[in-house]
C-alpha cells in the first residue's frame, strides 16, 4: 500500500512565468490539480479508474496561499494529502516547496474541496461506495495545513459589471466543462500589469457553484471587500452564477 501523502516534483518553466520571472499563478493551480490527480490514480480512486465507472471528480472550492512564486527553471515539490473524506465531499490539502542548501523552502499552501459525480447525470454520488470506501484507508489526519479553509466567498449586490468574454475550446477540460484554471486565470486578468508591478497575489480563493459550457458568455462583477481584498462573482447567461473568486493582494 502506498503511503497516504503524495509527493510530486514540478518546474517553473520559464514560458509559464509572467514579467517579473515567477511562475503564474494559473500554472501553479494545474501543478496542484495535477498532483491531485497523480494521487488519487496511484492509490486506485482517480480519474482513470472513475471513468470506467461513468464518475469523476470536479474541483467544488479551492484556496492558495503564497508567500512567494517559484522562479523560473526553479524545481520545486508539490506535497498532496487527503484530510477528509465524507459521503458527497472529500478535502485534499497541498504543500508547495523547494530543497534548498539550508533546508525545506516553503513556498505556499493549498486546500481544496472535491465532490464525485455522475458524468451521464452530472449529479452527486456517494464517493464512499467507490471501491468499498477505500480513500478512507488515506486519509491523513495528522499532517498540519496552516492556512484558513476555504470560504464561500461573501458578496454584496454592489458588485460592479467589468468585463464580460466568451468562451471557446481552450477554456474547456476532460470534463466537459470550463476548466477551473481558466476562471482563475481570467479572474487574474481583470487587472492590469500595472497593478501587478506593485503588488502580488497573497491568497486566492475560488467557490465553484455550477458548470458553464463553451460558448457559455461569462459576465465578471467585482467588488472591493477589504483594503487588500477583491470579490468576483462570475456568471453566465448574464445572471446565472458559476463561481466566485476572492483575491487578497500584498
Amino acid at each position: 500500500m502506498l503511503g497516504k501523502i503524495g509527493n510530486y516534483e514540478f518546474m517553473a518553466e520559464p514560458f509559464h512565468c509572467d514579467f517579473s520571472n515567477r511562475l503564474f499563478m494559473g500554472h501553479l493551480g494545474n501543478h496542484l490539480l495535477n498532483a491531485a490527480d497523480f494521487h488519487s490514480n496511484d492509490r486506485g480512486f482517480g480519474m482513470n479508474y472513475l471513468n470506467t465507472i461513468k464518475k469523476t471528480w470536479v474541483l467544488s472550492r479551492l484556496a492558495i496561499e503564497m508567500e512567494e512564486m517559484p522562479l523560473s527553471y526553479t524545481r520545486f515539490h508539490v506535497e498532496t494529502w487527503v484530510e477528509s473524506a465524507m459521503r458527497f465531499f472529500t478535502n485534499r490539502n497541498f504543500c508547495v516547496y523547494s530543497d534548498e542548501a539550508e533546508g525545506k523552502k516553503i513556498y505556499g499552501y493549498g486546500r481544496s474541496v472535491w465532490a464525485m459525480i455522475d458524468t451521464e447525470t452530472r449529479q452527486p454520488v456517494d464517493l464512499l461506495a467507490v471501491n468499498d470506501g477505500d480513500i478512507l484507508s488515506y486519509v491523513e489526519k495528522e499532517k498540519e495545513c496552516p492556512i484558513a479553509k476555504s470560504s464561500r466567498v461573501k458578496m454584496t449586490d454592489s458588485a460592479q459589471l467589468v468585463r464580460a468574454i466568451d468562451t471557446f475550446y481552450n477554456d474547456v477540460d476532460i470534463n466537459g466543462h470550463i476548466n477551473s484554471v481558466k476562471y482563475i486565470e481570467h479572474v487574474l486578468d481583470l487587472w492590469p500589469i500595472s497593478w501587478y508591478q506593485q503588488h502580488k497575489i497573497h491568497r486566492l480563493e475560488v467557490a465553484y457553484v455550477a458548470e458553464a459550457h463553451a460558448g457559455d458568455r461569462l459576465s465578471f462583477y467585482r467588488e472591493q471587500t477589504g483594503e487588500n481584498d477583491h470579490c468576483v462573482r462570475i456568471c453566465k447567461d448574464e445572471d446565472v452564477e458559476v463561481c466566485r473568486c476572492m483575491v487578497s493582494f500584498l
